[in-house]
């Protein structure tokens, strides 16, 4: 008689609906034949960006030199650029050896988490947040308390809200800048709010810059770690998206701060690598070339160029709209729109995912996915061309339409 394998528990409280049970059945309907216009991942790959030339010449000059086990860490010229990249920005005490080269920055930042937590520790993480954040707290046993970015603050945080939350349990602070989902990019002051609680109640900074170079209408990005000073910080980068290589997997993390205040850290997070041997090697050859080189983001970014105009698409469609409203991203590569008036009357974006995706051909992520509390609103990527991003907003508009009536008829009735 079979039995079914008992898996961990604490699996049943992570979620993470960008490759869930939408993306699923996504792939149930492609296989029936459908044409399907799926705006889950922030994939540049998938819809026609590729990683710079020059990246790509620095992989294939020397992928003879790959085949062995590097350092835990990462390749020590790798990390030494890191570091100097580091140093211009100011990061107090950046050097190769506080540098952490893993598969993408999500290995990083499980490994770090493992690394710092102890069972009931708690991790403040924004809501809404990349779901990694919260899920790998919980996989490394810990608690992730959210705090709220509100869409009427521009999906900034309240810091006053934040040190509300702080417990004699709480290990960090996370901040994701600019931001995933909601495309908020930081001012400088509030970031020293939230560096100054971080001081007060000896907290680490975990900063997630994955998006660092991606604002658009001269929206300014401020990394963390030289506000921090001597607050214990780990920043996190990467080739994903500002480089468009999220294939080869090739992140960072950046430990700063008071060398006598990191340095458990550092040694744990040393250990845990070395358990996985190393990163992969290859990709890390194109680290250099990616931080001296042109930066190719910036003509994609820039009025004309394809994310700015993807941007655009978006931003009209909604500002067209009779019910969604939206704050314009300054940053990163997603639109998170919010439904309003009749449309939004007993709406539920779980189930208007699967209307979309069902009825109209288009894979969206609910709201809810990204761990906030409120049923109302959706993102989408903004990589697809922008006239098929107006394509997919007629399509969302014509769902909403019928919701919308039938709301106004319930309450005629």
């Amino acid at each position: 008689m079979s039995h079914a394998l008992k898996t961990r528990e604490r699996l049943s409280e992570v979620r993470y609906e960008i490759r869930g049970e939408l993306a699923r059945r996504a792939r149930e309907l492609e296989a029936q034949g459908r044409k399907l216009i799926k705006l889950n991942i922030g994939n540049p790959g998938a819809f026609g960006f590729r990683a710079p030339d020059h990246l790509q010449r620095a992989i294939t000059e020397r992928i003879h030199d790959t085949d062995p086990y590097t350092h835990q860490q990462g390749l020590p010229a790798a990390r030494e650029v890191l570091a100097e990249f580091h140093r211009r920005r100011g990061t107090p005490n950046a050097s190769p050896e506080r540098v952490f080269i893993g598969n993408g920055v999500s290995e990083l930042i499980d490994l770090s988490l493992r690394a710092l937590l102890n069972p009931g520790d708690e991790v403040l993480v924004p809501s809404p947040d990349y779901p990694l954040w919260t899920a790998a707290t919980i996989l490394n046993d810990g608690c992730a308390v959210h705090y709220t970015c509100a869409p009427e603050n521009g999906f900034l945080p309240d810091p006053d809200e934040i040190e509300r939350l702080v417990t004699p349990r709480t290990r960090a602070i996370v901040v994701i800048n600019p931001n995933n989902p909601t495309g908020a990019v930081y001012p400088r002051e509030l970031l020293e709010r939230i560096v100054a609680i971080a001081a007060k109640h000896k907290l680490l900074l975990m900063s997630d810059e994955i998006y660092d170079e991606i604002v658009y209408d001269g929206a300014e990005f401020q990394p963390l770690a030289p506000l921090a000073g001597d607050v214990p910080c780990l920043s996190f980068g990467g080739l994903s998206k500002v480089h468009r290589a999220c294939g080869w997997r090739v992140g960072w993390a950046v430990l700063s701060g008071d060398p006598l205040a990191i340095g458990d850290l550092h040694h744990a997070m040393d250990l845990l690598g070395a358990l996985r041997l190393c990163a992969n090697v290859p990709g890390q050859f194109a680290i250099e070339a990616a931080l001296s080189g042109a930066a190719t983001i910036h003509e994609l970014t820039a009025p004309g160029g394809r994310l700015y105009e993807a941007r655009r698409a978006v931003a009209d469609s909604i500002a067209a709209s009779r019910h969604l409203r939206m704050s314009t991203p300054a940053g990163a590569l997603y639109g998170f729109p919010q439904v309003v008036g009749d449309a939004a009357v007993g709406f539920d974006d779980q189930a208007f995912a699967l209307e979309m995706l069902e009825s109209e051909g288009v894979l969206i992520v609910p709201g809810t996915s990204f761990n906030m509390r409120d049923r109302d609103h959706f993102r989408v990527t903004l990589l697809p061309p922008p006239e098929q991003l107006r394509e997919v907003f007629a399509r969302v508009e014509r769902v909403l339409d019928r919701r919308a009536d039938a709301a106004s008829r319930a309450q005629v009735a």
